[in-house]
């Protein structure tokens, strides 16, 4: 029986038991959950029990910290045979759940170069606006269609995320949504080949009146341009997954290698151009109807209501019904207003902050809300809304009043984005006009004026920050008892040094993106903003873990240290690209002795920080462990010393 059976259980039982999950995999210190409900989870039991860290509810993952010892639960869990390992999408929660969850599978992979082909296209439109370009030149064309590319693509993009999402073949992903872009294909093709004059008209004399220029096997091909389209090849891929599924049920296995791409593509694509492109391009434009008789109705209310409820809809991942929408209108008209009425709600989320901020009673929580303020300034107020507003209810209810105000003022003046991509002040560019006119601009920063203001001021004159938040105390005397300033030197001889693996920037722990290694909850330590893509071994000692994907270490030294280094956030979505191991698991190394090789630009280009949080990981066992305090570090400089217990 393995020493973690009674962990693993435990944990089993307080998601919600065994038929309550739908996957589970693992990174260096977290076993991450899909549930099928993740109200059945007893988070605070979680949080409470022996051997795990902390719960976090993100990406549409339930996060259990375990800490470095993680792979070991995992292979018990696994053992227990209780775990899903099938390549088979599992279709949970309620119809409208299920389509939540296919649109953020399918658009949130994606969603960081939208922004950046947006940007490069604001770009050129603030050019333009300073004077620099002129539109219609030679620069400004090209810095305008490589930011349209991912627009004008589209369907090949999403044919890619949406195969991932519902576990088809990544290249056939690719290959159906390239077949939808195919020129010759196009309406306006066969239209010009035709002459203009269709063989029939369908559907005539009504909204979904089509001219038909072509058959395939005698049915009426309803073409149409899917450049830039989106609903139609996550339907289309949806048929090739349960295309795929047959088969590889009616085909020999020694062939399927080659036929199951064969057949799937050989069946989807004709019924995507005949049948699925259509519907969806129907459905599409009623879509758009609604939403423009919505705001046409009353602009006002419309901004007011999604201003209120954006931070509520992003929290519970329903904004990914309206943000498909937005694309669907940018790529319809090349701009955009059904949802530029929450622009501006990220700068009342930061403002609130700012107040509060002058209000904190815990010396701890001001040294994390100043790189929460500045996160919120570039649009990520996740930190301030977890990390102090939410948990002041009242807080976080000013900041939605402040985002009705600023939505109705948008709502009013019908603020139109002309651009997409960026957040938070790298947003502003998209409002700039084609022309370099700023008119949606001004009333942009009139609504961000609005939502600051009202934010800022209410939580300052309407909210005291009580003794005790959420059972924490004021720790301002407490700190001179429990954490006294300790002198090195009066310990001499018994202090372990930790030297640096990484060379690069020191950064510390509480400014890491992610909050796990930021409050602490890993165990203390340091960060480092590598300049040189190598990591060494810190010390004389065992490898005890090295993930497989290469992203992260542990290491024991002779004395027990445990010590953490994870390259980068997130990175083990990478799955080992970018990355190459040195050594391997339970290999004996000496300090200075290549471990790990990593690219630093390649992992940037794929969208993930490399900041590296080296952690002691049993820092329970010590009086304490104090990091260095300068900024630049060199490999095998001394990093961190751990003090133990006299």
């Amino acid at each position: 029986m393995s020493k973690y059976d009674s962990l693993a259980k435990n944990i089993i039982e307080n998601v919600g038991g065994s038929e309550n999950i739908n996957s589970l995999t693992h990174c260096i210190t977290r076993l991450r959950f899909k549930l099928k409900d993740e109200s059945k989870a007893n988070t605070e039991v979680l949080k409470n029990m022996d051997g795990v860290v902390t719960v976090m509810q993100a990406g549409g993952q339930y996060q259990v910290v375990i800490g470095n010892h993680v792979g070991k639960v995992f292979e018990t869990i696994s053992g227990l045979g209780v775990v899903n390992t099938s390549d088979e999408v599992v279709q949970t929660g309620n119809f409208f759940d299920r389509v939540i969850n296919v649109l953020s599978g399918c658009f949130q992979p994606f969603l960081p170069i939208l922004a950046g082909g947006g940007m490069i296209r604001g770009l050129a439109a603030l050019l333009v606006f300073l004077g620099v370009l002129e539109r219609g030149g030679g620069t400004w064309h090209t810095l305008d269609q490589i930011g349209d590319a991912v627009f004008f693509f589209m369907p090949v993009i999403i044919g890619l995320t949406a195969a991932r999402h519902f576990k088809v073949n990544d290249m056939v992903g690719l290959l159906l949504g390239a077949i939808l872009m195919i020129p010759s294909l196009s309406l306006n093709s066969l239209s010009a080949a035709a002459g203009g004059e269709p063989m029939m008209v369908l559907f005539q004399d009504t909204i979904f009146e089509t001219n038909i220029f072509r058959t395939f096997m005698g049915i009426p091909f309803m073409a149409r341009n899917y450049a830039s389209s989106a609903l139609p090849i996550i339907f289309i891929m949806m048929l090739a997954a349960r295309v795929q599924k047959l088969a590889r049920k009616i085909l020999p296995e020694m062939i399927q290698n080659f036929f199951v791409p064969f057949f799937t593509i050989l069946i989807t694509a004709p019924l995507g151009f005949l049948v699925i492109g259509p519907i969806l391009t129907f459905a599409t434009d009623i879509l758009m109807a609604f939403f423009d008789t919505v705001i046409g109705f009353s602009p006002i209310l419309y901004g007011i209501l999604l201003g209120f409820f954006w931070q509520v809809l992003v929290m519970f991942g329903l904004h990914w019904a309206i943000v498909p929408m937005m694309i669907l209108q940018f790529a319809e008209n090349g701009w955009q207003n059904i949802m530029t009425p929450a622009t501006a709600v990220s700068f009342g989320q930061t403002a609130a902050l700012l107040a509060l901020y002058f209000k904190l009673r815990n010396p701890k929580e001001k040294v994390v809300a100043i790189p929460a303020i500045i996160s919120g300034i570039v649009g990520i107020t996740e930190p301030a809304i977890y990390g102090f507003t939410l948990k002041r209810k009242k807080v976080f209810l000013f900041t939605m009043i402040g985002g009705a105000l600023a939505g109705a003022w948008a709502g009013h003046t019908r603020v139109t984005a002309w651009n997409q991509g960026g957040l938070g002040i790298f947003a502003l560019p998209n409002f700039i006009r084609e022309d370099g006119t700023i008119p949606d601009l001004i009333n942009l920063l009139i609504a961000i004026a609005i939502t600051v203001v009202v934010s800022f001021v209410l939580t300052h004159f309407f909210y005291k920050e009580p003794e005790s938040v959420d059972g924490e105390k004021d720790t301002k005397k407490e700190e001179k008892v429990t954490s006294p300033k300790i002198e090195i030197a009066t310990i001499d001889g018994l202090s372990k040094e930790i030297l640096s693996p990484i060379k690069g920037k020191i950064v510390e722990l509480s400014k890491v993106s992610d909050p796990v290694f930021a409050e602490g909850a890993m165990g203390k330590g340091i960060a480092i903003e590598p300049t040189e893509g190598r990591v060494v071994a810190p010390v004389d000692g065992k490898i005890a873990t090295f993930f497989k994907t290469k992203h992260a270490l542990g290491i024991e030294d002779e004395h027990g240290v445990e010590i953490l280094i994870h390259v980068g956030i997130n990175t083990v979505e990478l799955n080992g690209q970018h990355f190459t191991a040195h050594k391997k698991e339970g290999d004996t190394v000496k300090a200075g002795d290549l471990l790990l090789e990593f690219d630093i630009d390649g992992i940037k280009k794929a969208g993930y920080k490399v900041t590296t949080p080296i952690i002691i990981t049993n820092t329970q066992d010590y009086k304490d462990v104090v990091p260095v305090k300068k900024e630049d570090i060199s490999i095998n400089e001394k990093l961190i010393t751990v003090i133990p217990n006299v």
